[in-house]
């Protein structure tokens, strides 16, 4: 699976978890000089409390389009250590 945005691979692999329709790539398979940081944050029922990364390739902004899950609930541990995106970063196979 390979995450892609403004023609950049953000993220590659071939071990993703899908939650909800969303890979989530293991985050040693992300390219972080894509990432910036971000305050926002948002609640799941379910998984807690989601982290955002905004990506920025070329001087190009995509505002909080990757998200991880710090410290999941125990019913979504197994994304821990992970990050899915969104915002129009197509993940293909």
């Amino acid at each position: 699976m390979q995450a892609i945005w403004n023609g950049s691979t953000i993220a590659e692999s071939q071990d993703t978890i899908v939650v909800e329709g969303n890979h989530y790539f293991p985050a040693e398979a992300v390219a972080r000089q894509y990432l910036e940081d971000s305050t926002h944050t948002s609640i799941c029922g379910w998984k807690g409390t989601a982290n955002y990364y905004s990506i920025n390739v070329g001087g190009e902004l995509n505002k909080d389009a990757a998200w991880y899950y710090a410290e999941p609930k125990p019913e979504a541990s197994e994304i821990k250590g992970r990050i899915a995106f969104w915002r129009g970063v197509n993940v293909v196979a």
